[in-house]
């Protein structure tokens, strides 16, 4: 009874809801042609609208089933994107793709959510199916106010589903079976037409492939780099010698007792805080019987395993154990069973190493400090950029923390007048890598080849007209690669004169030297990094 009243005042013909179907609500204020154009987009719409017509129909005649329950619960969970919020934090814990992919995923979904409900809903107002069309016990009891067109679920479902696609193939598989039943959802409790959820979808996945643009997708888990075939095997580590960092590894447990366990023949020195890591290094090289030297540490310990290795023409082996761990990344070494596997079988690869000489105003040519870096050096504002993104990353991802790092550090930063390779100008910050790194015009998060004897430079220059504002329109566009404000190129030596007094450089991650002229180079001889071969470990690939 009380649904037959409810048809009767509403009036609802198959002629009427068509039309509601495809209607578009038309704002008084705009102009009578701009009217016109938009009544005859309307009426070319009308086919759209009686298919969705009728399928709203033919879904109201299902029979009543424990499906419609699920339908309500699933359409819920995904309020906010609730659902897929929970679902990252489960894939974050995953593996390393999985991770990647719950980040791009998350990034996505924030895309597509202000595409569809900042921008699409506000400028293309539609009516929602009427309550008459579905049963009263099947529709969602508190519906939607805004704009029918598109459907803010299905994009977000999608959105999330293709940016965990991009990192994790398999797990994405997983996913969109659910997404696709999110954006169906909304038709079966009769708040969206079906093209609304047809356009969501594709908005969202349009979206997830357009984070690319700011966030490229890693093609492969490790750099490329040539096969050194004179690395020893280790088996049980028998020759290795390993510094391991006391406070590394996971919370609660002592990384030396790990590694120990699963390298029983190793000698392992302790490294406490407070100890030199570089005598302790000279400990570990000079222990009879050593034929590698190792470290499990974060990137700065290995910059200095990676010195005192150069020094001693040793094999290195990198368990990665600390905060930072980007040259763990980069070579493809993330946990200890690889090492275990590794210098077991004698596998590693050529490796550069970066050298910095920082002269000061009463030093000579030969009296500069020699720095040796695996990933990077800095000066400016990038090493405060780096500290601020990593310290961020963890809750917004990588390219959101990046953007406002850089953004806040150019707010603060001061220009630094200097003398790069004899030509002169201001920067902001100047970055140099050990290699080139991608990528191109962004901030940079990994290197493709660990081999190819080159420096990456890359800076901000200040001596252009809103060079800040500039920068930071170009990154946030996706564009800062294209910017006059923007200079990168590759080099084997690179030559910086410092204009205004001596400035700290960062090198991986911690501020090492000051000096007035900065001489950047590559290593004449590379250090072979253990490496497992992952063609001959087919059985320990991630099912990721």
């Amino acid at each position: 009874m009380l649904r037959r009243r409810r048809a009767r005042d509403a009036q609802v013909t198959p002629q009427s809801a068509a039309r509601a179907a495809a209607d578009v609500v038309l704002p008084h204020t705009i102009t009578s042609g701009a009217r016109a154009g938009l009544r005859r987009s309307r009426r070319s719409l009308r086919p759209v609208g009686r298919l969705d017509r009728r399928l709203t129909t033919a879904i109201g005649r299902l029979p009543r089933s424990s499906v419609d329950d699920a339908m309500l619960a699933l359409t819920r969970s995904a309020n906010h994107s609730g659902l897929w919020f929970a679902t990252a934090s489960v894939l974050v814990a995953g593996s390393r793709r999985t991770r990647r992919g719950a980040m791009r995923g998350l990034m996505a979904i924030g895309l597509a959510s202000l595409a569809a409900n900042g921008l699409l809903k506000p400028l293309v107002p539609r009516r929602r199916p009427a309550a008459d069309l579905l049963p009263v016990e099947r529709a969602l009891p508190d519906r939607p106010t805004s704009s029918s067109f598109p459907s803010g679920h299905s994009a977000s479902a999608m959105a999330f589903a293709v940016g965990v696609a991009m990192e994790s193939p398999r797990t994405g598989l997983v996913l969109a079976p659910l997404a696709a039943t999110v954006a169906y959802s909304r038709v079966h409790v009769g708040v969206h037409w079906s093209s609304d959820v047809a356009v969501g979808s594709v908005l969202g996945a349009g979206v997830a492939l357009l984070t690319r643009r700011w966030l490229p997708v890693r093609p492969i888990d490790e750099a490329v780099a040539r096969p050194w075939a004179g690395a020893p095997e280790l088996v049980d580590g028998d020759g290795l010698s390993m510094v391991v960092n006391s406070g590394s590894g996971r919370p609660g447990t002592d990384p030396v007792e790990e590694i120990a366990e699963a390298l029983p023949k190793a000698h392992l020195v302790r490294l406490d805080p407070g100890d030199d890591l570089m005598a302790l290094l000279r400990e570990a090289a000079d222990h009879p019987g050593t034929q590698a030297l190792g470290i499990a540490g974060g990137d700065g310990s290995v910059a200095a395993a990676a010195r005192m290795a150069e020094d001693l023409d040793l094999p290195l082996a990198v368990m990665p154990a600390g905060t930072l761990n980007h040259f763990g990344r980069d070579v493809g070494v993330y946990d200890l069973q690889e090492v275990v596997d590794a210098t077991g079988s004698g596998e590693a690869v050529a490796v550069d190493i970066g050298e910095l000489q920082a002269y000061s105003a009463s030093t000579g040519p030969a009296g500069g400090e020699r720095v040796v870096f695996v990933n990077t050096a800095s000066f400016g504002g990038y090493p405060e950029m780096v500290r601020e993104r990593e310290r961020w990353e963890d809750h917004w991802g990588k390219w959101p923390a990046a953007s406002a790092a850089l953004i806040r550090t150019l707010v603060r930063a001061r220009p630094i007048r200097c003398r790069i390779d004899g030509d002169t100008t201001a920067v902001w910050m100047l970055f140099v890598g050990n290699g080139p790194y991608a990528p191109s015009g962004m901030a940079p998060s990994y290197r493709p080849r660990l081999d190819s004897g080159l420096l990456e430079v890359r800076y901000l220059r200040a001596d252009r007209r809103f060079s800040r504002a500039r920068a930071v329109v170009g990154l946030l566009l996706g564009t800062l690669g294209h910017t006059r404000t923007y200079v990168e190129h590759t080099a084997t030596t690179l030559d910086v004169e410092l204009l205004d007094g001596p400035v700290e450089v960062a090198t991986d991650g911690e501020v090492m030297v000051a000096g007035e002229r900065l001489c950047f180079s590559v290593a004449d001889h590379p250090v072979p990094v253990y490496r497992r071969d992952e063609s001959r470990w087919p059985e320990r690939t991630s099912p990721w």
